[in-house]
């Protein structure tokens, strides 16, 4: 008997007439671990919150879910909410308690377990995931990948036979990123908890897969098989909306050995892509090892001499800023300096509760410095009026349901339109739903929009003003590889135009390929600054996937495009 079967399930949201999902046909035997993966909007987040009895959002569905072969509504809500573990896609969202402890044990207070059980599961749960530390610390003071632990924590302690996560890595560092997908393995393969996970980035997932599942644009199953089949069958499609979804490594491979003209990617080349970093070593090694070396080193770009830069005006500078919680015993952020020069594109990283988003509170004024300054055009910002601040400046959090208020997002982007003031507002406006691709959710509520049709809309309210400096907290959370291309483009068309951009994130791929400086947080400072390449390069985590596996052959390029463009000239020598 199959743990999980969906039959012919199709679910339409209240007042669409567009179905969400079409004809959804799967089986989930006991102990697999399965990706499932599509297009931002596609359907990922509902089918997952359909799995989910007390999260079914409301509309209508048709077909039916059986667990352990009988249907959902037939079983017991208090068993199957136990048997049966969520992690959204946003952690606020399921944080209730004040501190870690009381949240941990909120779900088991909740099916009656008791006390010393209770004790005794939590001691476990925290160990495996070294939570101690944090076990007294207020909730509202963990950064979102910490909120998102403690989240798949408090899921675990009610032992589910299966587990949903719903892009779970979304705001997580690459370190900690890494070391969440091994747990979920040794849940998957010690304790055989049966996993289904949706995400984006795929490069450490695949290879622990047993099947992938990918949803199409209109809602149906597209692909059920395993992960090397999955790779051919997209790079096949030739279609430019999904072949960003290949790992870089997979892509590289396929890419190369079409330029050889050895053979087109098959069915029967599937077991031969590597998807693992040790598989791509020992296939750039075969591949070097075929080249004379005076051919591999006309693959290196020539060095320019070094040209002075003009200095450019200081737009924003944190001068000895010292900032600390109220429950913290040590400040997050302790006498930082950052200098960010007007037209600069600058990506901060860093690890899970480094402060990161603190630091941009800091400088949109939310938040003010215990010690030191935040300063705009050389203006201490505290002394800034609101609307003259938010004429200069745009802030996106990590949270975009937190800019609506209205019920559509068509609603909510009109009122941000006439705050904005005037036709040309209207006229942008426009401009950003076509560009981000926001037509047919405007006339959804934000509460049953994607977490990547949310951030898009938010994108859009936060773009109308047309702010001259940019804040941006996680911006391409909950977006597709393709959303994150037109997002990338957007950003760079900006920073073009004169915008001055900051942005935090875990993204390392897009960081690489979109900003023209880094930044390392740690420590409560700036640890290290420079442009991607160097910033990189030299990195075991903090670096891309394209740039782990060839850096023997290429040890200064970052991005895949860098990299493709060398093997190209490799390969295809002039």
């Amino acid at each position: 008997m199959a743990l999980l079967e969906v039959t012919d399930l199709h679910f339409t949201y209240p007042e669409q007439t567009r179905s969400v999902l079409s004809g959804i046909d799967f089986s989930v035997r006991a102990g697999e671990l399965i990706v499932l993966c599509g297009p931002s909007g596609c359907g990922k987040t509902t089918l997952l919150r359909l799995l989910k009895s007390e999260l079914q959002p409301a509309g209508r569905l048709q077909g039916e879910v059986r667990f352990y072969g009988k249907p959902l509504p037939q079983q017991d809500p208090a068993e199957l909410a136990c048997r049966i573990g969520l992690v959204q896609q946003d952690p606020e969202n399921q944080i209730v308690m004040e501190n870690v402890r009381q949240e941990l044990a909120f779900g088991l207070e909740n099916m009656g377990v008791p006390a010393d059980v209770m004790r005794r599961r939590i001691a476990e749960l925290a160990h495996f995931f070294g939570l101690e530390r944090w076990l007294h610390k207020r909730t509202e003071t963990l950064s979102g990948g910490q909120k998102q632990i403690v989240n798949l924590a408090a899921a675990l302690l009610l032992q589910p036979d299966l587990l949903l996560l719903d892009e779970p890595t979304a705001q997580l560092d690459p370190v900690t990123a890494k070391d969440f997908l091994q747990m979920l393995r040794r849940l998957n393969e010690e304790l055989g908890i049966t996993v289904i996970v949706t995400e984006h980035r795929l490069e450490e997932l695949l290879p622990m897969a047993d099947r992938v599942l990918m949803l199409g644009g209109d809602g149906r199953l597209e692909f059920d098989g395993a992960s090397r089949d999955w790779v051919v069958h997209v790079h096949q499609k030739r279609d430019p909306r999904y072949e960003p979804y290949l790992p870089s490594l997979a892509r590289l491979y396929l890419s190369v050995h079409e330029r050889k003209g050895k053979h087109e990617a098959g069915p029967g080349d599937a077991g031969e892509v590597p998807l693992q970093v040790k598989e791509g070593k020992r296939w750039i090694r075969q591949l070097l090892a075929k080249v004379e070396p005076d051919q591999a080193a006309a693959t290196r770009p020539e060095q320019a001499a070094d040209k002075p830069r003009a200095a450019r005006p200081c737009l924003l500078e944190c001068r000895e800023v010292t900032f600390g919680y109220a429950d913290e015993r040590l400040p997050v952020l302790r006498q930082l300096d950052l200098k960010v020069e007007e037209g600069a594109f600058l990506a901060i990283v860093g690890g899970n509760g480094a402060g990161k988003s603190t630091l941009l509170k800091l400088a949109a004024g939310l938040e003010k410095p215990k010690q030191g300054d935040v300063l705009l055009r050389g203006m201490p910002i505290r002394k800034m009026k609101r609307a003259e601040l938010y004429r200069e400046l745009g802030y996106l959090s990590q949270n975009p349901l937190a800019y609506f208020l209205e019920d559509t997002v068509e609603e909510e982007l009109r009122r941000a339109a006439e705050r904005s003031g005037g036709e040309g507002s209207r006229e942008t406006l426009r401009e950003l739903i076509e560009l981000l691709n926001l037509q047919a959710v405007l006339r959804m509520h934000p509460h049953d929009l994607s977490g990547g049709e949310l951030q898009r809309a938010a994108l859009a309210g936060v773009l109308l003003s047309g702010p001259k400096l940019l804040l941006l907290d996680e911006p391409t959370k909950g977006l597709d590889p393709q959303l994150k291309k037109t997002w990338g483009e957007l950003l760079t068309g900006l920073h073009k135009k004169g915008v001055t951009i900051v942005m935090v994130t875990h993204d390392v791929e897009f960081a690489a390929a979109y900003a023209s400086e880094c930044a390392m947080l740690f420590d409560g400072e700036i640890a290290s600054t420079g442009a991607p390449g160097p910033f990189f390069s030299q990195n075991f985590f903090y670096t891309t996937a394209i740039n782990r596996v060839a850096r023997e052959l290429f040890p200064d390029a970052v991005t895949f495009r860098e990299v493709m463009n060398r093997c190209a000239r490799l390969v295809s020598p002039s």
